[in-house]
């Protein structure tokens, strides 16, 4: 499927609402078009079971709708919400400078500063120096973006260990999760993510936040 033959049989099911929880959705909460053309995300087609997930951005909030359908009839399966989830390594220290942080690793990281340095604001200034490492910002699920940023990391792991062990290494995840009726659920490790983390010395922070309308009955 091309992205214009998704945007169709999307756009079809927008408009016919033949599964009950498309009227849901769309009772609180709107795609965004662009020019009268529903805007998609990502479309993720690396899943083994068959299933293409489609990402939508949602007018006014982080969270994204995700649409499932089937590659081989072209039928929607489904339709949720994907939580905006931002996964990264993160090491910081009020004594290393963020040049002594790079040289611990050869893994070149996607954002850093230096104790004094102004934040994002221009209010405020660092008080550590730090670097960051998020290799995967799109819409994703939470355990492939943990998953492939442990690959990641997994390519240089004496100095990621190294950054854990001198500079409070570690993984931070921030979740925007829609909360249509306070059944948020929550995040799933398995027992091999757990012992690929406990191999880097890694430990794993969560950030949990809530956005959204709930469910007209």
């Amino acid at each position: 499927m091309n992205e214009k033959e998704i945007i169709e049989i999307i756009q079809r099911e927008l408009s016919e609402k033949t599964l009950g929880v498309t009227e849901q959705y769309l009772k609180i909460h709107s795609p965004i078009y662009i020019d009268n053309k529903l805007k998609i995300e990502r479309i993720d087609e690396e899943n083994s079971d068959g299933l293409v997930i489609v990402y939508l951005p949602v007018f006014r909030e982080k969270f994204y709708f995700a649409v499932y359908i089937n590659a081989k009839t072209k039928e929607i399966t489904n339709i949720g919400t994907e939580p905006h989830h931002r996964v990264y390594f993160i090491a910081t220290s009020e004594n290393l400078t963020v040049e002594e942080l790079k040289a611990m690793t050869i893994l070149q990281p996607t954002e850093l500063w230096n104790l004094g340095d102004f934040r994002n604001n221009q209010k405020r200034k660092y008080t550590y120096s730090g670097i960051k490492f998020l290799i995967n910002p799109e819409p994703d699920e939470f355990e492939h973006k943990l998953n492939k940023l442990i690959d990641f990391l997994e390519q240089d792991a004496r100095g990621i260990i190294e950054l854990v062990q001198k500079a409070n290494g570690y993984i931070q995840v921030a979740m925007d999760i829609h909360n249509g009726n306070t059944m948020l659920g929550g995040p799933y490790l398995n027992a091999e993510t757990i012992n690929r983390m406990s191999k880097l010395g890694l430990s794993i922070s969560f950030d949990l936040y809530t956005a959204g309308n709930y469910f007209k009955n």
